[in-house]
């Protein structure tokens, strides 16, 4: 019978889909949420012998064009798995509508830690936190690293102006997905748009690269998985560290950010992770304020989308979040994203 409460998949028809693999999978197979649920939506899958895999697919109700594509995601891991940037490898994809009713990627699972609850990054020591806050840098030194043509990535977006198209890009988004006026998300983009940098080079760009999508070892010095590739594009390798420092707040910011872990004694200050990465790459990151403002910009539209859906399915479906409703970041999100234009004379 398959279970009422397990929501997104079938699991009687995903369990035969994935017993057909050849993976050596012993029935029965258990599944289990995880994660936080604001992005394709993640299982773990455990079969009788205790071998562990995991189940990515969309969220559950209306999406926004382009977004949440799992066959998109499937091709850039497969693309990554000989590289020197840390992923799970792709195991299965499907799309087969006896099996799901939404793209599925099976992956194998990797042990470690992902710090997406406040109370894992107060588990660790002020060092750990230092050396994770680093290596997380680092790590995203690998990801501009790639080959776009030996991996074949080098078809999978626009080769042009990164910046500008991105800001088309977020303003189509805003549009989809806002609940309700809010002039200033408009106003900072004509002002990012009027400040667009030069671009100097095209590199992978993972486009929501933080702390809740790596799996780390719990003395912060390994990164064993980057995760949450849906967003990835082609553009200027800038973007991604201006996400990251988008990601990580800090005591004195306005309002809050989407995750205060960054705010613990030992973690790296937004200047420290900049300057590491920076040393491991040589790269001019002058233009990095204009990324840093754009990357909050984004989260602040991307907390709308989340939103949005909501507000559209009803609370209860699984996938949001049932205080959302209550926590509305944006407009600190917004006010922090004006002041770093601000003393970057944007």
């Amino acid at each position: 019978m398959k279970s009422p409460d397990l929501v997104g998949i079938d699991d009687i028809a995903v369990e035969r889909w994935i017993l057909a693999l050849g993976l050596e999978a012993r029935a029965p197979l258990r599944f289990e949420r995880v994660g936080n649920g604001r992005s394709n939506l993640t299982y773990l899958v455990t079969d009788a012998a205790g071998t562990r895999w995991v189940l990515r697919r969309p969220p559950v109700g209306p999406l926004l064009p382009s977004a949440h594509d799992v066959k998109r995601e499937h091709r850039i891991l497969s693309a990554l798995d000989p590289t020197a940037v840390p992923t799970p490898g792709v195991l299965a994809f499907t799309d087969d509508p006896d099996v799901t009713d939404a793209p599925l990627m099976l992956m194998t699972f990797v042990d470690g830690m992902v710090v997406d609850e406040v109370s894992v990054a107060q588990a660790l020591s002020p060092e750990a936190r230092a050396r994770l806050g680093l290596t997380l840098a680092r790590t995203l030194a690998r990801v501009h690293e790639v080959d776009l043509k030996e991996t074949g990535l080098d078809t999978l977006a626009s080769h042009g102006p990164y910046a500008a198209r991105q800001i088309r890009r977020w303003r189509r988004q805003w549009e989809g997905s806002r609940t309700r006026e809010v002039p200033a998300v408009d106003a900072l983009a004509d002002r990012l748009e009027a400040a667009v940098p030069e671009q100097r080079e095209l590199t992978l760009v993972h486009g929501d690269y933080h702390l809740l999508n790596v799996i780390a070892s719990e003395s912060g010095d390994e990164i064993r998985a980057v995760l949450d590739w849906e967003l990835c594009t082609l553009g200027d390798p800038l973007a991604d560290l201006g996400a990251l420092l988008a990601y990580w707040p800090r005591p004195g910011d306005l309002g809050e950010g989407p995750f205060p872990a960054p705010r613990l004694q030992g973690f790296p200050t937004r200047a420290e992770l900049a300057g590491c990465y920076a040393a491991e790459t040589g790269r001019d990151i002058s233009a990095l304020p204009f990324w840093h403002a754009l990357g909050l910009w984004k989260i602040a539209i991307i907390g709308e989308g989340v939103r949005r859906r909501a507000l559209d399915t009803g609370r209860g479906t699984g996938h949001d979040d049932p205080d959302l409703l209550a926590t509305d970041l944006l407009p600190g999100l917004i006010r922090q994203a004006e002041l770093v234009a601000d003393e970057a004379g944007l």
